[in-house]
């Protein structure tokens, strides 16, 4: 297939057909330049419901998938320890690649992944992080407009039952992607750099571990300083007792009212899968009748401030409060497929590109590596937004 037809009709496959893995279906399907052409998963009963729902071709396994699927990209989906065999079987046979955060388990794998993918000649967009909300991106347009001056400060500060959800054993494992950090810190640090130019400096952090029956990190608070001199602060809280929504006008992660929160886990591993598999059908929504608020963010610029609104954004400066109304009809995961589409064609270049990936998952880490260490870390691997 040549350049000009791919650019026409992509089509692409996931390797993974979980949570992440089912949510962009529609994402997928509303693209017109993205062809669904089918899926990987390891078990029989998620190939079959998968199959039927989706009118798709079900495959065992990743390389069943890439040898029988006739594709273009393959969204990887997998638990976080695969992304880098995945990522680099992929890259090899010459397909484009999506692949979900945490973008790896370490920056070693993360790094190999982006070299294979530049070997390959193929684009490496590392994804979903809801720095693709649209507040989010239009905070990033008002940034760019230079009306409020040059971003100072950024907060992003989210309280949530994280932990108590039903989870897989590696999902609260640090040293295999787990743990709230790695795949909720990779949101907010994409949103954080995102806002404030990519170019982080240092980390200063504690991370906190609270509940022994429940071990893992399930909550950090961490301190971030830009090349440029600005300052960001992100706080996560997992444990369920408070939650952000109610500094968020009672909406919650998906553009929805708030849900009640879970405090306590399953109570067998086989309970907490098979409610993980009956959450995955139906956890993320392709729609909402008002903006998503993963927690509350607010950006304090020299000549003033923007936090999320219902719908849309509040923008405060001397003259008032102003708000400024975005459309609720496109969801952040059509924002990824309309960044992967145009990189694969062409059009503009991604943002979030492995490199992009790489710089989130280092202030990860590097978080972890503060609170171990009780010291500050500094970063090597950092972009600055383009």
């Amino acid at each position: 297939m040549n350049p000009s037809d791919i650019a026409k009709s992509v089509r692409i496959g996931i390797v993974g057909f979980g949570t992440a893995g089912r949510a962009f279906v529609p994402a997928i399907e509303k693209h017109p330049g993205f062809v669904f052409a089918g899926f990987a998963d390891p078990s029989a009963s998620v190939r079959e419901q998968g199959a039927q729902e989706f009118g798709v071709a079900a495959y065992e396994s990743i390389d069943k998938l890439i040898e029988h699927g006739a594709l273009d990209a393959v969204y990887v989906a997998s638990p976080t320890t695969l992304h880098r065999a995945h990522v680099e079987l992929v890259a090899r046979a010459g397909k484009h690649v999506l692949v979900e955060k945490p973008m790896a388990a370490n920056l070693d794998d993360a790094r190999a992944m982006v070299a294979v993918a530049d070997a390959a000649g193929i684009v490496l967009l590392a994804g979903h992080s809801h720095s693709y909300d649209q507040p989010i991106h239009a905070m990033r347009e008002l940034i760019d407009s230079g009306e409020l001056g040059r971003v100072r400060m950024v907060h992003t500060w989210c309280f949530t039952d994280w932990i108590y959800r039903p989870r897989r054993p590696d999902e609260l494992d640090a040293s295999q992607g787990g743990g709230v950090t790695l795949r909720q810190g990779s949101h907010q640090f994409d949103i954080i750099r995102l806002l404030a130019g990519g170019a982080a400096r240092s980390v200063r952090a504690r991370t906190f571990d609270w509940d022994p029956e429940r071990s893992a990190i399930g909550a950090h608070t961490v301190f971030i300083e830009f090349d440029d001199g600005a300052a960001a602060t992100a706080v996560y809280n997992g444990y369920g007792r408070f939650a952000s929504a109610e500094l968020c006008f009672d909406v919650g992660e998906w553009g929805f009212p708030a849900q009640s929160r879970a405090l306590a886990k399953p109570a067998s591993l086989e309970d907490e899968l098979r409610a993980k598999a009956e959450r995955a059908r139906n956890a993320i929504p392709a729609s909402a009748p008002d903006q998503p608020f993963f927690g509350l963010t607010l950006v304090s610029c020299e000549r003033g401030e923007i936090r999320q609104s219902p719908k849309g954004l509040f923008v405060y400066t001397r003259d008032g409060k102003r708000e400024i109304e975005l459309p609720t009809d496109v969801s952040p995961r059509e924002l990824v497929m309309r960044e992967f589409h145009d990189a694969i064609s062409g059009r503009k270049r991604a943002i979030h590109d492995g490199r992009w990936g790489v710089a989130n998952l280092e202030v990860c880490a590097a978080a972890i590596a503060s609170s171990d260490r009780g010291e500050e870390v500094f970063l090597e691997h950092q972009v600055a937004l383009a």
